[in-house]
């Protein structure tokens, strides 16, 4: 067994008693949930109020965690993944229009132009990665964003690492056919 993962479930298992041992956790995985979150919804105080969502579900269910063998971060992003759908579905049914954009750095560019270009070409990819199907979208956020191996998308998504190369070689073909016109 993995050192990392033995050294996890111990923490896991003392988060069960103990408020500070999940504080542990919490520090670890915060930064990456938050990520995917705000990858997933675009907006600052979204993701802040669905990561906190994630964590009080998972102190408040910790106690009934089951190691089936995968990282605990697999069992955090399962909770966000579906925080994040009962999210898009019920805003779906409210038509709530966002009103900001997911924010561009420029990159340290001086050319205001340069930079207005990678912008835009950004905008284009973002908007074509949304447009794919959600398991699409997961497989590139977690390969390009969190750089994770296939076999760590696999424990995530809950797929053997072939799956994951086939859905992240058809997310990739689906990408070039939506840009092919755009580049």
């Amino acid at each position: 067994m993995d050192k990392d993962l033995f050294e996890e479930d111990i923490l896991v298992e003392r988060a069960r008693e103990d408020p500070e041992a999940f504080g542990i956790l919490y520090q670890r995985y915060v930064d990456k949930i938050y990520s995917y979150i705000y990858y997933k919804v675009g907006n600052q105080e979204d993701a802040e109020d669905l990561t906190a969502k994630v964590f009080l579900k998972a102190f408040n269910h910790i106690k009934n965690y089951e190691n089936r063998g995968l990282p605990f971060y697999a069992w955090l992003h399962r909770i966000a993944h579906n925080l994040l759908a009962n999210w898009h579905r019920d805003r779906s049914r409210r038509k709530v229009i966002p009103l900001g954009e997911l924010p561009i750095s420029s990159g340290g560019d001086t050319d205001p132009l340069i930079s207005l270009e990678k912008e835009e070409r950004l905008r284009k990819v973002m908007a074509a990665v949304r447009s794919l199907p959600p398991d699409k979208q997961e497989v590139i956020y977690l390969k390009f964003v969190e750089r994770l191996s296939n076999q760590e998308i696999a424990l995530i998504m809950g797929k053997t690492e072939n799956a994951i190369k086939a859905l992240y070689h058809r997310a990739l073909i689906a990408l070039r056919e939506k840009l092919k016109d755009e580049f």
